[in-house]
């Protein structure tokens, strides 16, 4: 009767995997992390992972995600292993995430296995919040400029520029710049907004590609304000991901490759693989690093130290832990005195553009009184 259940739900599973359509196929860190973390505390009291995954069903909000758990079930249904299901499902599971769970099956403790993949991607979105956080506070305030700047140009230029006109008074280069500015805007609304779509079209398909990456990944790295604060993040989820693999009984090798896919930056891609080609020539990784960054600019020389304990002691839950947790305090000790600089700057552009608006209508108003009088 079980089988027979067992059946009907993969008949179904299979019948409907690809009648649904979804507008937004995206599944979060978070999504993810709670997964990870129900599928731990089920294994946790001996519940069966079919058994486990019907009951993670319940809790999942994403309707996309959910249709994936689905295709999951169906896999591990038909006998294959939770690693070989995860390889069918790529768009959802990273490949580390894959070779970390394959690793352990080896040794049948998944619930570990699921409760370190909840914790190393819990750090990661809680890095991704406080990123947020701290702009979140200048966006707000470039947005309501954003606004408040249209309806000046749009609504109060309008309204005022008849007495301008009617004056025959010349008016001030400032007043000149604010009214050509809002004509032009007014005049080209149409294709200001059909150029605004095609351009968010336009990154929305050319962000995936490869020269995008490369082109994000540099002006990142050379940003001034912004690349501190980013390369400790890389360095934080490098050490998180790598201590994970290992610690998992990957090869240091196939770790520093698997870690190189999983760090979402181009630059340090090409870097970490790098590291690994000269790894599997028998340098030590450390070597390896100063080796392949030979201006310290991608490791710092701390990171490189507390590596080098790894390597003489063997500790590498330890040591990556340390690392990932260093650095973590040195993103929130950036984002802090980023939020500081970027506060007075947004609140001096937010100056600047009432000044000038200030300047702009009430000295041509003064002028035409001044004519009238």
């Amino acid at each position: 009767m079980e089988q027979t259940n067992s059946n009907k739900d993969i008949n179904y599973i299979e019948e409907n995997m690809y009648d649904s359509f979804y507008f937004f196929k995206k599944v979060s860190l978070m999504d993810k992390c709670n997964f990870f973390d129900y599928m731990w505390m089920m294994l946790e009291w001996w519940v069966t992972i079919g058994e486990a995954l019907n009951s993670v069903s319940n809790k999942i909000k994403n309707q996309f995600f959910l249709s994936k758990i689905n295709e999951l079930k169906m896999y591990i249904s038909s006998w294959d292993s939770f690693s070989k299901s995860m390889k069918k499902i790529p768009m959802i599971f990273s490949t580390s995430e894959i070779a970390i769970v394959e690793s352990w099956e080896t040794t049948w403790d998944l619930p570990s296995t699921f409760l370190k993949l909840s914790e190393d991607l819990k750090k990661i979105h809680n890095l991704h919040l406080k990123i947020k956080w701290a702009l979140t506070y200048p966006l707000i305030i470039f947005l309501f400029l954003i606004a408040a700047v249209l309806i000046v140009l749009t609504y109060v230029i309008p309204a005022i520029l008849p007495v301008f006109e009617t004056s025959w008074v010349e008016l001030p280069f400032a007043t000149v710049l604010l009214v050509w500015v809002s004509n032009f805007i007014r005049n080209n609304a149409i294709s200001l907004i059909i150029f605004m779509i095609i351009i968010i079209i336009w990154l929305k398909f050319y962000k995936n590609t490869y020269k995008w990456k490369i082109v994000i990944s540099s002006f990142i790295l050379n940003f001034p304000i912004v690349w501190n604060i980013y390369r400790n993040y890389l360095l934080s989820v490098f050490a998180s991901n790598l201590g994970t693999l290992i610690s998992s009984g990957i090869p240091i090798i196939n770790s520093l490759r698997l870690t190189s896919k999983s760090i979402n930056n181009v630059e340090y891609e090409k870097l970490i693989l790098d590291i690994a080609d000269k790894v599997s020539k028998w340098s030590k990784i450390t070597e390896a690093m100063q080796d392949s960054d030979k201006n310290g600019f991608y490791f710092t020389p701390d990171f490189i130290q507390l590596f080098s304990v790894w390597e003489k002691t063997a500790s590498i839950d330890v040591v990556t832990k340390k690392i990932s947790t260093q650095y973590t305090i040195e993103v929130d000790n950036s984002l802090w005195s980023l939020t500081k600089w970027i506060e007075p700057i947004a609140i001096l552009i937010a100056w600047f553009f009432v000044v000038w608006f200030a300047f702009a209508i009430f000295w041509a108003i003064l002028k035409v009184t001044q004519t009238v009088s």
